[in-house]
Order: C-alpha cells, then sequence, then structure tokens
C-alpha cells in the first residue's frame, strides 16, 4: 500500500494534479492505495476506515481482513498538517487487534486539533472502544455492538506476579483513556469488562449502541448523515473562530 503525505499539501502550482485526484478514477485509486477517501463537497473532509482486525507489530495472515497502523499513521499527521482538510471522519467496524497499535492510534487521534467524529458500525470491540472514543463526538448506529473485557494475550506467558503486574498496568492505561474521553466511570467500565454472566467463553459485556450511549461510552446514537453533520458543524463553528 502506498502514502502519499504531500497528496494534502496541495499548491497553487499543482492545480493539474489536483484536478486527477477529484475525478472519480483518483478518487478510486485512493480507496484502493489507502482504504480512505478525502470528500471534497460541503467541506473538504477525509474519511478514514478502521475495519476488521488492526495489525500492530506482527503481520497476520493474509486472508485476514486487517487494518495496518504502520498504514493509518501517517494519514492522520497527513490530515492534521494539511491546510486544505477541515476534518476527519472516522469509521469503525473492528473486532480489535493489537492493544498497543490500537491505543497508539487512539492517542493520535485525540491529540488532532480538527474536527473529528467517529461512526460505529457494525461493531466496534475491544481496542475499537479507545478508537472509538477518541474522536472528538462519537456516533453509533443502533445495530452496532461494543465488546468490552480485559486485556488478554497469545502464546506464552509465564505465570508470575510480574505477568500480572504486567496485565493489570496495560489495562489500567486502556481505562483512563476510556474514560478521559467518554463519560463513562472507570469502576462501571470494570464492572462491565468483569462480567461472568454475559459470555459463554470469556470475560466480558457486549452493549448495542443503545447500550452504549446510556453506559456513557459513545455520545449519541446516529447514522452516516449525523455525523457528517455534527462534523460540518464542528468546522463551521472553527472557521467562525479563525476568522
Amino acid at each position: 500500500m502506498r502514502f502519499d503525505i504531500e497528496f494534502f499539501n496541495v499548491s497553487d502550482d499543482d492545480e493539474e494534479e489536483k484536478e486527477s485526484e477529484n475525478s472519480p478514477e483518483g478518487q478510486s485509486q485512493q480507496i484502493v492505495d489507502t482504504g480512505s477517501v478525502t470528500v471534497r463537497s460541503k467541506y473538504p473532509i477525509h474519511c478514514l476506515t478502521i475495519i476488521g482486525q488492526i495489525e500492530g507489530h506482527y503481520a497476520l495472515a493474509p486472508n485476514n481482513k486487517t487494518t495496518k497502523y504502520e498504514h493509518v499513521i501517517p494519514q492522520i499527521v497527513a490530515v492534521e498538517e494539511s491546510k486544505e482538510i477541515k476534518g476527519l471522519l472516522l469509521l469503525l467496524n473492528t473486532i480489535g487487534g493489537d492493544v498497543e497499535a490500537g491505543l497508539a492510534l487512539a492517542e493520535l487521534i485525540a491529540g488532532m486539533k480538527k474536527p473529528t467524529v467517529s461512526l460505529v458500525l457494525g461493531g466496534g470491540h475491544s481496542i475499537g472502544v479507545p478508537l472509538a472514543v477518541s474522536a472528538k463526538r462519537s456516533f453509533i448506529v443502533p445495530s452496532a455492538t461494543m465488546t468490552i473485557h480485559p486485556v488478554r494475550l497469545n502464546g506464552l506467558v509465564l505465570g508470575v506476579q510480574q505477568s500480572l503486574n504486567y496485565f493489570e498496568r496495560m489495562q489500567n492505561r486502556i481505562t483512563r483513556f476510556i474514560t478521559s474521553h467518554s463519560k463513562i466511570s472507570a469502576e462501571r467500565l470494570d464492572e462491565l469488562s468483569k462480567n461472568t454472566s454475559e459470555l459463554v467463553m470469556d470475560i466480558g459485556s457486549i452493549l448495542d449502541g443503545e447500550a452504549a450511549v446510556k453506559e456513557g461510552l459513545i455520545d449519541e446514537i446516529g447514522s452516516l448523515s449525523d455525523a457528517l453533520e455534527c462534523l460540518y458543524n464542528m468546522i463551521e463553528e472553527n472557521e467562525e473562530k479563525s476568522n
């Protein structure tokens, strides 16, 4: 996959290149190359998708649908630094994945000054929860679900106190991020993640759209049009402040 950060820094001398990128063929190629698209309508916004499993330090099997965090990081930086793009729309349908990779992406999005809106479609499970709440405003469709559970690790784990301490510290990092970017309390989040009465082969909780909003995890129920309207309103507020 190819990422060209200069794509967002369009100068007056690059009109021909800009027209090519705005063409249907250019937009289609951007989707193929990056899984994202820059839309220039009312305001130029960038749509970033987080789908499948978030791939971190280890490559997953070729037949897995993955989002590679080293491919997403340059896009987030480019959007933040672009003078042309006014906001970021984050679409989520992920089962989770690498904890550190997902948390790194969430921290980047949370640290953006530009307007950001997230929309959970299908699912925003596991480390997808911090990503969903990282935007300045979060939406979820009624049919989507979010799974909350403690940190797990695949492979060999030493059964010593140091390993348990490591898990606890990692869980605390995730809990602090989620609670600082949503309305849910740390106590309630811990209670949901340690629920033993809902999942057959695991502990944790599954929240549908309405439950996620009721718990304070997501800001509101909404669809694509609601997320876009919110993003445009945030952009307009920014434009008014800058003028």
